[in-house]
């Protein structure tokens, strides 16, 4: 869940599913035919224009 609440622990999902863990990326990079760590930077990559635009 670390992706979502900041708690250091990117494969604990805190008991709930809907949280973003690494398992997530890997099932999105899966569909996308591309590898966990691209879909990271892709999600990376948009997360800071969004924020950008959003200040």
């Amino acid at each position: 869940m670390c992706y979502t609440c900041g708690c250091g622990k990117p494969d604990d999902n805190m008991g709930d599913s809907k949280n973003i863990t690494n398992k997530t990326f890997e099932e999105a990079a899966k569909a996308a035919g591309e590898t966990p760590e691209e879909a990271k930077k892709n999600a990376l990559k948009l997360l800071k224009k969004v924020l950008k635009e959003e200040k």
